[in-house]
């Protein structure tokens, strides 16, 4: 079974607030589950969040592409 993280367990993996995780869940932008009143994010869903907010880097061809 894949491992369920608390939200401040999150926060200290990405490096923010505890309010932060518990907005991104209030706006369900990150997948969550709930057991029972406790609110817990598996592993694989914190790393799609990261990976769908990644943002690659920009290279010289796409540079002057934008310029022209």
């Amino acid at each position: 079974m894949e491992q369920l993280l608390t939200v401040p367990e999150i926060a200290e993996l990405l490096h923010t607030s505890e309010r932060f995780v518990r907005r991104l869940i209030a706006e369900r932008r990150i997948e969550f589950v709930k057991v029972g009143r406790h609110v817990r994010i598996r592993e694989s869903a914190l790393i799609a969040f990261v990976v769908a907010g990644t943002v690659t880097p920009m290279t010289t061809d796409t540079v002057k592409r934008r310029a022209a």
